[in-house]
């Protein structure tokens, strides 16, 4: 005990004074801060030192795989590539629940370990929750089964994996440290590495609806995590992609579950939702080497999307974690649905210029879309549904967007702060570029 200690202290006084920590070092930092040995105190000395002092390259490859190696790394035998996607977070933004079974139907695996809302931005985990009977923590028995036999299982993290990062993620919730690049790095990835992948995605978000508004930083973010992640040995790359406006039309757990069935069923309501998951779904099936060309990605994703066979592997996900075995068929028969719906429309006539996309977030969060405090509950039917889009016409006859609320009270602080998040212009403007950069 006293050498974990000592080791402990020795460690935090190294990265204080601007030191290069030895790989062993951190490792046995990692297994305290898993067995409870290293404090909280120390953990926090330590995680502020990290912030201030910043980590090599070589640093971040030892703390992520010591932040995996921490609890169960899954191990696969299957006949196809194991991969995965991770978004930073945004608003409307629903590809994970189009990805996965994208890319299962062209012969991938995709155990996608996913998370809560945080703060302002949706979390996948909360949007399945609004599916009667859908067991987000299924034993890692039937994660194995249900992987093997649909081909993809859309999940949280359990107990098992990455058990330091939830513990260290906590202490750095409290003390000021979410931002440092390096320990958000060894977060996303420690779990995401768990899963035992092949290859993975990133989709770092910038804007004014993403945790990073400049490019700048999103692009170091992005670069530490492709770095990172294929010096642990999986293949990685990642798109910085535009968050200043809603990705999808709908703002909101149960409609933002519509809505990706809609689209896994032919209907594009938003071209640039569509066009990021094709994107992401393409750069994953080069990566697994299913396909040798842009092209032929391009090729493979249409036909299992127009076949239907992308919305099949949904389904059986679904049923197979608990679900209704035909959610696809009539999902407003399952979905919860907001006593109040209210249409909104500009008071004058123009064209949408800019989105606050935060705004809009936090308006869900103040239906009861999200949570204000760790605990709460959350009414999966509220939100934002036809959320009109920058270059698009608004004012009377054009609708802004429809609130869906549990009350009259509810929907009129909505629609003000819906109001306020819109800019109007008078003539049309040209939406941000999409994908900014790819590394």
């Amino acid at each position: 005990m006293a050498t974990e200690l000592w080791l402990a202290q020795e460690v935090i006084g190294q990265k204080r004074d601007g030191q290069v920590l030895a790989a062993a070092d951190i490792q046995r930092f990692v297994e305290g801060i898993t067995d409870g040995s290293v404090g909280e105190g120390q953990m926090a000395a330590f995680a502020m030192a990290v912030l201030l002092k910043g980590m090599t390259v070589a640093e971040r490859i030892a703390l992520t795989c010591a932040m995996r190696d921490s609890g169960q790394v899954l191990q696969w035998q299957l006949p196809g590539p194991v991969v995965d996607k991770h978004s930073t977070g945004g608003v409307g933004d629903l590809v994970s629940l189009v990805l996965a079974p994208l890319l299962a139907a062209c012969g991938c695996y995709v155990p996608m370990i996913s998370g809560r809302g945080l703060g302002h931005t949706g979390g996948t985990l909360d949007k399945l929750e609004s599916i009667p009977g859908y067991c987000i923590q299924p034993t890692p028995e039937r994660l194995r089964e249900v992987v093997a036999e649909v081909g993809c299982a859309i999940i949280g993290q359990t107990a098992d994996l990455a058990p330091a990062d939830k513990r260290l993620y906590a202490i750095r919730d409290v003390t000021a440290t979410v931002e440092s690049i390096d320990l958000i790095t060894a977060s996303i990835l420690g779990k995401k590495l768990a899963a035992g992948l092949d290859v993975l995605v990133m989709d770092v978000k910038v804007g004014n609806g993403a945790f990073m508004r400049e490019l700048s930083e999103a692009e170091a973010l992005a670069r530490s995590l492709v770095e990172v992640a294929n010096g642990a040995g999986v293949r990685t790359q990642a798109r910085v992609s535009d968050m200043n406006q809603p990705l999808a039309r709908s703002a909101g757990n149960a409609l933002e579950v519509e809505e990706a069935l809609a689209l896994l069923a032919g209907e594009v309501r938003s071209p640039r939702l569509w066009a990021l998951t094709l994107t992401l779904a393409e750069d994953i099936l080069l990566a697994a080497q299913r396909v040798t060309t842009r092209k032929e990605a391009q090729a493979q994703l249409q036909a299992v999307w127009t076949s239907g066979a992308a919305l099949q592997r949904f389904s059986r996900m679904v049923a197979a974690l608990g679900g209704p075995n035909d959610l696809q068929r009539a999902p407003w028969d399952y979905l919860p649905q907001a006593p109040v719906t209210r249409r909104i429309e500009a008071s004058h006539s123009g064209y949408v210029s800019t989105v606050d996309t935060r705004a809009i977030g936090l308006a869900v969060i103040g239906l009861g879309g999200g949570r204000q405090q760790a605990g709460d509950a959350i009414d999966a039917s509220v939100g934002f549904s036809q959320l009109a889009l920058p270059g698009e016409p608004a004012g009377p006859g054009h609708v802004l967007a429809c609130v869906h609320a549990r009350d009259a009270a509810s929907a009129d602080l909505a629609e003000q702060a819906l109001r306020r998040a819109y800019q109007l212009a008078d003539a049309p403007v040209a939406a941000n570029a999409l994908i900014l950069a790819h590394l």
